[in-house]
């Protein structure tokens, strides 16, 4: 059998990005841990998450999961890419709902990622959150996700800042994403020019890399990701 070379949790990983990334961990022999509302069967142990708890709730379900899964290791690489999609200016009737909805989908997971990440990342590992390049501007047609996506920035500085509570030389950053290449927006969008779209095996790919301690990025870094020509190019913000 394979020796397990490094570990990482993935939260968010049966979803599209998610998955590609237990896949991509999984084909270098890695121990890989998937924290979701379903398990992926691909990823050596699952957490998953109870939409109905509180978010304290889900806090403490997920971190004693954690703990009893990795039995007094400790993880190289801690990857939040848990979130979702939901539209609507001031003026739609699900305009509360679906801000709730978003802040539920990444605000509640990245900041369970972070909790993760304090306690059970090594020291010199990394922490990668999900944002959003349309979060770095308003967002009228989509108030709820632009708002949840720039608290996830905001976070993200604030967790790269000294006495943020994260293991010593770890490294944590956001990559801001256009549209990603997955299934369901290829289902929504039939005729949208996917050339501008930015593969998921390139992101996989450069999670990869910073286990590797390889083309890290900056603490606190927010990485634009722009893809043009099926080309990506990563500019921080």
């Amino acid at each position: 059998m394979a020796t397990t070379i490094g570990r990482v949790i993935v939260y968010g990983g049966k979803g599209a990005l998610g998955s590609a990334c237990v896949t991509k961990f999984k084909s270098q022999n890695w121990w890989v841990g998937c924290i979701d509302m379903k398990a992926n069967d691909a990823a050596d142990a699952n957490v998953i998450v109870k939409g109905e708890h509180s978010w304290k709730e889900q806090e403490i379900h997920i971190l004693d999961q954690v703990k009893e899964i990795l039995n007094g290791e400790k993880v190289d690489g801690v990857i939040c890419v848990a979130g979702g999609w939901a539209g609507g200016n001031s003026a739609s009737k699900d305009f509360l709902k679906n801000t709730e909805l978003m802040w539920k989908q990444s605000v509640w997971s990245s900041i369970i990622a972070s909790s993760i990440a304090t306690h059970y990342l090594k020291e010199g590992g990394f922490l990668s959150l999900t944002g959003a390049k349309a979060a770095l501007e308003g967002t009228p047609g989509m108030i709820g996700y632009g708002m949840a996506k720039a608290a996830v920035h905001q976070l993200t500085k604030s967790l790269a800042s000294k006495d943020s509570g994260l293991p010593q030389d770890s490294v944590v950053a956001a990559i801001l994403p256009v549209t990603l290449d997955t299934p369901m927006n290829r289902k929504w969008m039939p005729k949208a020019d996917t050339s501008t779209w930015t593969s998921l095996d390139f992101i996989s790919e450069l999670f990869w890399k910073w286990s590797q301690k390889k083309d890290r990025p900056n603490n606190g870094d927010l990485l634009q990701l722009i893809t043009k020509d099926n080309k990506t190019e990563i500019t921080s913000a």
